[in-house]
């Protein structure tokens, strides 16, 4: 279809264009009116959007790799599922579009700028606060250690003990008043966020907290350590200098409290969104797996389905009776495929049933030229827990590239059994050997997909020529285990 085409197309349909499932590779869509068009499953790869009206469109499923969606309206758009990368969206208007389990696009739309983590490095590189703060913080560290160096060397060089008791008596209350002032603030912070909604009552409430502190602290380390020696030193001629008064000292314990309550609320709200993000990003990856293996499950059916009303149509005429027996098996098929109601798994007993019935459907029409075996060497593997349709895409490859292929008996033998501590699924037929540049067609494709999906490095997909030909399937025993109670737990 050709440019022109497509806006006379537009024009017949009064705007609603109506292109699903469509190649529409590198075309150029831009400055065009396609609002509410649907371009669902479509092949867009480096399609040119340019400019284009696309309010309320639909572009679900489909490939956008490489698209330019540069200055286009894309208001309720949906893009949900949709391959994102390398994407333009500079300049698009993305309010109210649906980008759900899309890929990454290469420029992020305006909507979604990238958070940045706070840190102190990052508050530190700020201008403005960030320089005030840091200020204040390195003036305060260095007042801080130059007072514990300068009394230490008092205490070092003093020849009067009363003066260096008295020394040391204020590094001990300094040092311990700091301690206390911070350990309070932070067993206090989590207690004030669940307690009070206003940050203001939080900060009240750590300061009266903090004043409490400071009188009991104060009056024992005085009662243990610094009274004897003042009372000494104020029995000499003169006494001792007098500082600044015990409020002053009061409001410097305040600010540090509170300076320390800010920071940990900051650090406790950052945290919770943190994880309250990394829930749903785990939430989506296992809906967005879901919906994968939902999309793997839909293509699986279609092609059996075409297989088989092939075989019920070539004997329709010749054996009725034979194609009235498939027609019932297949039937059968269907209520195991049409019955789940939407779960994704299955137990082994149920799926070698499925295995089973499709067998006889073919057998039917394969007469006497087929014969098969369902084996399992445990009756407890039967429970196990099994992505669906798993082994029947195996089995047709079998019948279609195997079995079809001999003009003498068939066989195939279907085997599960568990060994070194991994389930072995194995599908023997006795046709043609694989070639060696064997590629893989859909159905094992669509399993290998699964597997990685659901397994991954922990499942694997063997063609075996030797000893026997057979298509191995072999998951590690404590992955299915475990897959197995996410899906009783979440059902």
């Amino acid at each position: 279809m050709t440019r022109e085409q497509l806006i006379g197309t537009i024009g017949k349909n009064g705007r609603r264009l109506n292109m699903m499932a469509s190649d529409l590779a590198n075309f150029d869509f831009s400055g065009l009116d396609l609002t509410q068009a649907d371009f669902r499953f479509s092949n867009l790869e480096k399609a040119n959007f340019h400019g284009a009206i696309l309010r309320g469109a639909d572009l679900s499923f489909s490939n956008l790799e490489g698209a330019t969606f540069s200055d286009a309206d894309l208001y309720e758009a949906n893009l949900s599922f949709c391959a994102l990368e390398d994407v333009d969206l500079s300049g698009a208007n993305v309010e109210g579009a649906r980008f759900n389990f899309a890929g990454r696009s290469k420029y992020r739309p305006p909507t979604e700028a990238r958070p940045e983590t706070i840190t102190l490095t990052t508050i530190l590189q700020k201008s403005g606060w960030g320089t005030l703060i840091g200020a204040l913080l390195g003036a305060l560290l260095t007042y801080g250690c130059n007072a514990i160096i300068y009394f230490t060397h008092l205490i070092w060089i003093a020849t009067d003990p009363l003066m260096a008791g008295l020394y040391r008596f204020l590094i001990v209350q300094n040092v311990t008043d700091g301690a206390v002032v911070f350990l309070l603030t932070w067993a206090l912070s989590g207690w004030l966020s669940r307690q009070f909604q206003l940050i203001w009552q939080r900060h009240v409430v750590v300061s009266l907290a903090v004043m409490g502190s400071f009188f009991i602290v104060n009056a024992g380390l005085y009662t243990l350590l610094g009274k004897p020696f003042i009372d000494e030193l104020m029995k000499r001629p003169g006494g001792i200098e007098k500082t600044a008064d015990w409020y002053i000292f009061l409001l410097g314990d305040l600010l540090i409290a509170n300076f320390f309550l800010y920071v940990l609320q900051q650090g406790r709200q950052l945290t919770q969104k943190l994880s309250e993000q990394e829930f749903q990003l785990l939430n989506m990856e296992k809906l967005k797996t879901r919906a994968e293996l939902d999309a793997l499950q839909a293509k699986i059916n279609p092609h059996f389905l075409y297989n088989a009303l092939n075989s019920i149509a070539s004997l329709v005429h010749e054996n009725p009776d034979k194609a009235e027996e498939m027609t019932l098996l297949l039937s059968k098929l269907f209520r195991y495929s049409t019955g789940r109601d939407g779960e994704l798994f299955a137990t082994l007993a149920d799926e070698l049933e499925m295995v089973r019935t499709y067998l006889q459907v073919e057998q039917v029409r394969f007469s006497n030229r087929l014969t098969f075996t369902v084996e399992v060497s445990d009756p407890i593997l039967n429970e196990l827990r099994l992505p669906q349709f798993l082994l029947q895409p195996i089995v047709e490859n079998a019948i279609k590239h195997g079995i079809a292929k001999r003009a003498d008996l068939g066989r195939i033998d279907v085997r599960i059994y568990d060994k070194n501590g991994e389930l072995h699924l194995c599908v023997h037929d006795n046709g043609p050997a694989f070639p060696d540049d064997m590629g893989a067609g859909y159905g094992l494709r669509s399993i290998q997909d699964k597997l990685k999906l659901l397994y991954g490095d922990d499942a694997r997909v063997e063609l075996q020529n030797w000893p026997l030909k057979q298509v191995l399937i072999s998951i590690l025993m404590t992955k299915i285990r475990s897959i197995h109670d996410v899906v009783i737990r979440d059902s």
